[in-house]
């Protein structure tokens, strides 16, 4: 019995520190430092950039305005206002967009918009359709970027994909934008450098035609876009990043707000672990493609605060058994994920985060985690399935 005990003890081990192993390499590979590749774009293909809105008049404007400065002649900016009982029409209408309604009280979410938007495309097909969200400032070049390499690699291509806590923002907020940037920056940076590909994050992404065309975007799911990633790695089109293209949007201030908007995220995020994770990953190894291997992988490291308190927790569940069982190899294992997790946390604070947190808030992110951890608690007793727009500051 305590043999059995023990061998399940230590296959629970060794699963946690799969995630924490994936994390360490991403992070040691994105440190190494690469010269920026000039843009020449003399000439790019014709972009179309969509635009789902759901009740976004209150900061629509300025998105519009960011994207119209890089558009060129020949490129489309279409709104898909979706089931909006606001202004947003009246607005992006004014800004200079053309705008497309759609009302379907049944289907809500993002994919219904965005799959909407594309049929209207196909009237008259761009090169490249362009994926931004209502609340995104782009930086200088991100379009032409973006645009050129879809068209070049034939792949769906992902931008940096920043969020940034205001000025103002407390702990909680500068601890989660470093989290951000380690999910969207450090992680997809890092499989960049090794070859490897990249999770679709929402916004900031282009596609070729030809493979949006095809794409079955009509979904509700919380994760659309990490499952629209899937869903092209199987089709031989898996997503590469392109850190030197750029959006940036907000967290929103109200806790409430930040709360409805973790939710959506974290609970699509691991519920997507749970239903793709391992079936990826035997498909990859079936198929013996590393694309689909690197994104199951990917897939299956759990956020920042998560994987830090499981991390803890299976530490001192190996102390407790050493004390009653004299288990060492189970403490060696756990010992060994949770250095490897403080390792690669601390290069990525070294080289990218150091302007958003110091080293001290960083020692004190247990605020965050206590913050976060009725969250992951609700995952396991009423996990959110359905898609709920997070409240913007100005609701």
């Amino acid at each position: 019995m305590v043999s059995l005990l023990h061998i399940g003890w230590m296959l629970v081990l060794i699963l946690a520190a799969l995630p924490v192993a994936v994390l360490l390499v991403q992070a040691v590979a994105a440190m190494k430092r690469t010269r920026v590749t000039s843009l020449h774009t003399e000439w790019r293909p014709s972009v179309a950039v969509l635009v789902p809105a759901h009740n976004e008049a209150q900061g629509i404007a300025a998105t519009i305005a960011s994207i119209r400065q890089q558009l060129r002649d020949g490129d489309r900016l279409l709104i898909v206002a979706d089931n909006c009982d606001d202004d947003t029409v009246e607005v992006a209408l004014a800004a200079g967009a053309a705008v497309l309604e759609r009302s379907n009280l049944e289907q809500r979410g993002k994919g219904y918009a965005l799959d909407y938007g594309v049929q209207h495309l196909a009237h008259n097909p761009p090169d490249v359709v362009l994926m931004i969200d209502a609340d995104c400032r782009l930086l200088e070049g991100t379009i032409d970027r973006l645009a050129c390499l879809a068209m070049t690699t034939l792949r769906p291509v992902q931008a940096l994909d920043l969020m940034q806590a205001r000025a103002d923002g407390g702990l909680k907020m500068r601890i989660a934008e470093f989290a951000w940037i380690v999910k969207n920056h450090v992680r997809p940076l890092g499989f960049l450098r090794l070859g490897l590909p990249c999770q679709l994050m929402g916004t900031g992404m282009a596609f070729p035609w030809t493979l949006i065309e095809k794409a079955g975007l009509a979904t509700g799911h919380l994760a659309e876009d990490m499952q629209l990633g899937i869903e092209m790695a199987r089709r031989n089109a898996a997503p590469i990043f392109c850190p030197e293209a750029c959006v940036i949007s907000y967290f929103p201030q109200g806790e409430e707000a930040a709360r409805m908007q973790r939710t959506r995220w974290e609970h699509g995020h691991m519920s997507m672990i749970l239903q793709h994770g391992l079936p990826l990953l035997v498909q990859g190894l079936r198929r013996g493609d590393r694309m689909l291997i690197a994104l199951a992988l990917d897939m299956c490291v759990p956020p920042v605060a998560l994987l830090t308190l499981a991390t803890f927790a299976l530490f001192f569940g190996a102390v407790v058994t050493y004390f009653v069982f004299d288990w060492m190899t189970p403490l060696l294992l756990a010992s060994a994920s949770l250095l490897g997790l403080t390792l690669a946390v601390l290069l990525a604070w070294q080289r990218f985060g150091r302007h958003v947190v110091s080293l001290n808030d960083l020692l004190s992110a247990t605020t965050y985690i206590v913050w976060k951890l009725p969250l992951y608690l609700k995952f396991l007793v009423s996990r959110q399935v359905e898609w709920v727009r997070a409240k913007r500051d100005a609701d």
